[in-house]
């Protein structure tokens, strides 16, 4: 049975994945100008599930392109600094990798979700619509998503935010994402009906191989995560059954800390295995074919070790905005002449994006890559390989955090 096709022009932008990347992207793109932005999410509903992410100051300078930084500020309390606890050794250090004369603030996922959809005009978000595939017009070469329901959407351009199991990425053919095999992490949110008393700070607590991160959101609520080596590499996917497995996995840990998993938010705990695309794939990889390109995890899909991943989608959603608007410059033409938009503009457009992604996310995807190699039980000699190249290149562990994306 032949495809429907919605609309006789379809669509200028047609973005697949209604996540932090494909939300952020719509609203950059709307910023421009752009009218004509189309949000494409598989569920029925906005994807605000999940516990907290860390917003470095790159983040939130790509927050403040966005226009609604001040907003989510007001959910977060600063964060003042970052500590290494040893619990075995009974000592702490600071944490070289945090930059104390930055910003960094601990979003509720759901926050963050929420405030870019609100941001949108009405109807930029399409509910339900599963994509599974994405095809070419035979005769202008121009993009088409497939859906599940048997439609075929037109776009002059198309984005894939789709996550690490992108059907964009897989049309540009890119390779699938990988992920550390004897490890992965327990995250939640715990709520303090009368407020925790716990410090602004970022703190790693660590007892043997387990690591236990704990991050204050505001006075009554605190993001957690756990960091272990699930025995024969499964993981219960019941949240009780979670929050039992974690518990038997942080013994001897701070009363505090058993404490905080005990009373942690049931509809708030998952486990997920560690996900990444290679470095050499970000240099090799074709990010663009067409009028078609990829950001966030469907590009860079990278360990959290650095607490990269939002800040850097972000980041892809101004830069890819801003080398659309200045290539095309002329809305008038996006509005009122469709069919005969320079092609080679949009690619030169795309072209820049790409250029201007690869080497920010390889250094990113690099540096969390190596930490996870000596995480995953690797020989003596690949350790200190991954060892000698994180000391020899990331020196400034902070680095990161004072990137700058630009003005959108």
């Amino acid at each position: 049975m032949d495809s429907v096709i919605e609309g006789e022009n379809g669509h200028d932008f047609v973005i697949v994945g209604g996540g932090i990347g494909g939300l952020a992207t719509a609203l950059a793109l709307h910023r421009k100008g752009f009218k004509d932005v189309v949000v494409y999410e598989r569920s029925k509903r906005l994807r605000a599930e999940g516990p907290g992410l860390v917003i470095f100051s790159n983040g939130w300078r790509a927050l403040d392109q966005l226009g609604v930084g001040d907003q989510l500020r007001e959910k977060a309390i600063l964060l003042q600094g970052a500590e290494d606890v040893y619990v075995d050794q009974g000592k702490s250090q600071n944490l070289s990798s945090f930059d104390r004369s930055g910003e960094a603030r601990c979003l509720k996922r759901s926050d963050l979700i929420n405030v870019l959809a609100n941001a949108l005009p009405r109807g930029t978000i399409r509910f339900g619509c599963n994509a599974i595939a994405v095809k070419t017009n035979s005769q202008n070469m121009s993009p088409i998503l497939q859906l599940g329901d048997d439609k075929a959407i037109p776009a002059k351009i198309l984005i894939g935010c789709d996550g690490s199991n992108s059907k964009v990425a897989d049309f540009l053919g890119l390779k699938l994402i990988s992920s550390f095999k004897t490890f992965g992490a327990v995250r939640g949110l715990t709520k303090y009906p009368n407020k925790h008393l716990l410090p602004p700070t970022f703190v790693h607590m660590r007892r043997d191989k387990n690591l236990v991160g704990r991050i204050p959101i505001n006075d009554k609520l605190v993001f957690w995560y756990v960091e272990l080596s699930p025995p024969g590499g499964q993981f219960p996917n019941d949240p009780e059954l979670i929050r039992k497995a974690t518990l038997g996995m942080v013994k001897g840990f701070p009363f505090e800390v058993v404490e905080m998993i005990e009373k942690s938010d049931l509809a708030s705990l998952s486990f997920t295995d560690i996900r990444y695309r290679h470095p050499w794939e970000i240099v090799a990889g074709n990010f663009r074919r067409g009028s078609v390109t990829v950001l966030g995890d469907a590009m860079h899909a990278m360990p959290p070790f650095r607490g990269q991943g939002a800040s850097a989608a972000l980041e892809d959603a101004v830069v890819l905005a801003r080398n659309l608007g200045q290539r095309i410059c002329s809305l008038d033409q996006f509005e009122g002449r469709r069919n005969i938009i320079d092609c080679q503009k949009i690619r030169a457009a795309l072209d820049g994006y790409v250029k201007e992604r690869r080497m920010r996310i390889l250094h990113l995807s690099l540096q969390t890559y190596l930490i996870g190699v000596i995480l995953d039980k690797p020989s003596l000699i690949v350790k200190f390989i991954a060892i000698m190249i994180l000391v020899i290149v990331f020196r400034d562990e902070t680095r990161h955090v004072k990137y700058d994306c630009g003005k959108l």
